[in-house]
């Protein structure tokens, strides 16, 4: 089913947290790559899918931010706190830096829980295949598809295998056109034969710490469009002021308004989520919540929409 990935910054794990039971009954698994030195946002995330009995993958190595030198940190926060927790996958991820040594060593580290290979750039697909042998089958197998071509993925056939595929398309918001195609993968993963699909909601795969000055903000909002065999596609809603990065909620304001127009119109084909209800209650306060609220929202309203697509298919 759906994979979604979260880097550990503040607002991604606060979806999570908040959205723990919405993920448990659609089926869904988050992906955590820790980025922040504190592990407390982390913790509160996987005992909130814990306490839900939902499942997700909590990544040991990251590749970015404050633990990409330390894999040992993560890994014993999982020991001490999350032990007995089996609904917890550890993930390994596998980027072009990594041997074929290196994954066996994290395979046989971490027997004791279930196990998911994230391949994101690792080169050695056959070796690989090949030191695992049978055990191939008991490891979950996640592909970057940017990464990760049907010659790669071709060793592992036999077993449980997903595609990450990153549907935004990171530029500044000035940039960002009306409206663009993100993905058909979740109609069209059993045809990849994939057993599952991610993506990295509306903050795409891009990683940095943190944002500049926002001359233009943006409300991103995915939808999906039975008209065109469902695709999925998303809206940008840009302020109309883009000169200086002065007045972030007065933009904020003028970006709402253009989302509130679209959502008025008889034929839209925004979901009206949870996520929406609570932009439109934003508009009729004149509130403005802070632009890590609004990414928040955003990325609500693509698993809500997501999660009502597989409810009604």
């Amino acid at each position: 089913m759906y994979y979604p990935y979260f880097r550990g910054k503040q607002n991604e794990l606060i979806t999570i947290r908040e959205n723990a039971q919405l993920l448990k009954d659609a089926g869904f698994v988050p992906i955590i790559e820790p980025v922040k030195n504190s592990l407390s946002g982390l913790t509160k995330a996987i005992t909130a899918i814990v306490e839900a009995e939902g499942r997700l993958i909590v990544i040991i190595n990251p590749f970015y931010g404050d633990h990409s030198n330390d894999d040992k940190i993560i890994f014993s926060c999982l020991q001490n706190e999350f032990d007995h927790c089996h609904n917890i996958s550890a993930g390994i991820l596998l980027t072009e830096q990594h041997s074929v040594d290196d994954a066996i060593e994290y395979y046989n580290r971490l027997k004791d829980y279930e196990i998911t290979f994230i391949h994101a750039g690792f080169t050695e697909a056959k070796l690989l295949a090949q030191a695992l042998g049978e055990n191939i089958t008991l490891c979950r197998h996640i592909f970057q598809e940017e990464d990760c071509g049907k010659l790669y993925q071709k060793h592992f056939r036999k077993a449980n295998k997903v595609l990450l595929r990153d549907g935004f398309e990171k530029r500044t918001n000035r940039k960002h056109p009306p409206t663009e195609f993100f993905s058909d993968l979740h109609a069209t993963y059993e045809d990849e034969n994939m057993e599952g699909f991610g993506d990295f909601l509306i903050v795409g795969n891009d990683y940095s710490e943190g944002g500049g000055p926002a001359y233009s903000v943006a409300i991103h909002l995915t939808f999906i469009d039975p008209e065109k065999d469902y695709e999925m596609h998303v809206h940008h809603f840009k302020s109309i002021r883009q000169d200086d990065p002065k007045d972030p909620a007065g933009k904020f304001g003028e970006a709402l308004d253009k989302m509130i127009n679209e959502l008025n119109r008889p034929n839209t084909k925004i979901l009206h989520t949870s996520a929406v209800s609570e932009f439109v209650q934003l508009h009729k306060k004149g509130h403005f919540p802070g632009l890590g609220y609004v990414k928040k929202l955003s990325m609500r309203h693509h698993i809500e929409t997501l999660a009502n697509y597989f409810e009604t298919q």
